[in-house]
């Protein structure tokens, strides 16, 4: 009993010094605070390609061999002479192009020749147009046309038109496509000299360009002009005078062009090139070799070949032979004939921008 007491009274001993045991308190750990960095990021994108400007020009002489029974001392046609031609045309913009077109005829013959007379003369032509887009919300697109050139027999003509293209509303199936069938209003003023020796014309232009079957293309174009002259104008053989006159020219060409070898650098083509060039009407007779006559014209037909050598994908040469068969001689309605053969041989080269 006594051994149990002493048991008792050691257990209760050791609980009281548990119960006064210090319990150590919790250590807390700070943590620094979490920092965020902030780098910029430069992001290199490919630039987006805008306009530029590109076109492409070309250098090419023509030679105009002697015509068929004819030459210059009886029949005062020239011959044996070249010309050659810098053709430009550039794409400014968007909706703005310019051409321009520079020929020189050169006489390859002795100047004193009555027999062999060709040509000595420049003439300068520079075109611009506009394009001003859809008219409202139609298909018909606007185009402002400016013209200046400066012939050869120094006479200067120039004229405004602004077109309206309805080929979007033209029939077109899986034979015939209307690429351009254009009206213009015109108004055109000539010149020769400061004075009175004028010509204001107003008139309606129609433009039109089709794709044939088989490779061909018809471009069929009318003229219908007023003009009124600063002087008085001889008509006829009894020389009527009048200021003003009415004309309507045609302009009708069939061309083709068919391939006939081709590689990655050289390519033969049968080229073909018909048409009247033109075929003009006066409301006043005009005056010719054959009498007087309200209508001429110039048909021709002018079949060749042509070589073209490709010397790098943006500049190319070429030999261009043709044969052309036309009315050289008489050129009006009622006496047209002497249809006669006349070869042509040009060279050039073409280079793109």
């Amino acid at each position: 009993m006594r051994k149990l007491a002493l048991l008792l009274g050691s257990l209760v001993v050791v609980a009281s010094a548990s119960a006064k045991e210090v319990v150590p308190a919790p250590v807390v750990v700070e943590e620094a605070p979490v920092q965020i960095i902030e780098k910029e990021v430069i992001v290199y994108r490919d630039k987006e390609e805008g306009f530029r400007p590109n076109g492409t020009i070309s250098l090419k002489h023509k030679y105009y061999g002697q015509i068929e029974e004819m030459d210059n001392e009886h029949d005062e046609l020239p011959y044996n002479y070249g010309r050659t031609e810098i053709n430009s045309v550039v794409n400014m913009t968007e909706n703005q192009k310019l051409e321009l077109r520079a020929r020189t005829y050169n006489e390859y013959n002795q100047k004193d020749s009555k027999e062999n007379s060709g040509k000595n003369t420049t003439e300068l032509r520079v075109r611009y147009y506009y394009d001003h887009g859809t008219l409202g919300d139609s298909k018909v697109n606007m185009t402002s046309h400016v013209e200046y050139i400066h012939g050869h027999k120094d006479e200067q003509k120039s004229h405004y038109e602004l077109q309206f293209d309805f080929a979007d509303y033209m029939f077109n199936n899986d034979y015939l496509k209307t690429t351009t069938f254009a009206l213009a209003p015109r108004y055109g003023y000539d010149w020769k000299s400061n004075d009175s020796n004028y010509d204001n014309r107003l008139g309606l232009v129609l433009y039109t360009n089709t794709k044939l079957p088989l490779g061909f293309n018809l471009e069929l174009n009318f003229y219908a002009q007023q003009h009124f002259y600063g002087q008085d104008k001889e008509w006829g053989l009894d020389k009527e005078k009048d200021d003003r006159n009415f004309t309507v020219d045609m302009e009708l060409y069939l061309t083709n062009s068919v391939n006939l070898y081709a590689n990655e650098k050289h390519a033969v083509d049968f080229v073909f090139d018909s048409g009247y060039d033109a075929y003009s009407w006066s409301e006043n007779n005009n005056v010719y070799r054959a009498g007087e006559d309200d209508v001429e014209y110039k048909l021709y037909a002018r079949p060749g070949i042509q070589y073209t050598y490709n010397v790098t994908p943006t500049l190319s040469t070429f030999v261009l032979l043709e044969a052309e068969y036309a009315n050289f001689k008489y050129a009006n309605e009622n006496s047209s004939r002497d249809f006669r053969w006349q070869p042509l041989a040009t060279v050039g080269l073409s280079t793109s921008f």
